[in-house]
């Protein structure tokens, strides 16, 4: 259900689109910083900040998950 969820939210909620679409481009970016072998202090940085963005936005989605799945038993 939470992969119906997810994809219905894709299709019909801006919000939540955009979002996916930073998280993305969020994993895209620390993906080619791990495929590194050594991290200049900069890259470190942005790594970090990175992974708090990519947080933030995953804990955005669920919520708005949460209040679609609550919506959708309140008219069941």
């Amino acid at each position: 259900m939470v992969d119906s969820v997810h994809e219905q939210l894709l299709a019909s909620h801006e919000e939540f689109r955009r979002l996916a679409q930073e998280h993305t481009q969020y994993s895209l970016r620390l993906n080619s910083l791990s495929d590194k072998t050594y991290l200049s202090e900069d890259e470190k940085v942005e790594e970090v900040r990175l992974k708090k963005l990519k947080l933030r936005l995953k804990d955005q989605m669920q919520t708005i998950e949460q209040e679609f799945k609550r919506g959708q038993t309140q008219v069941a």
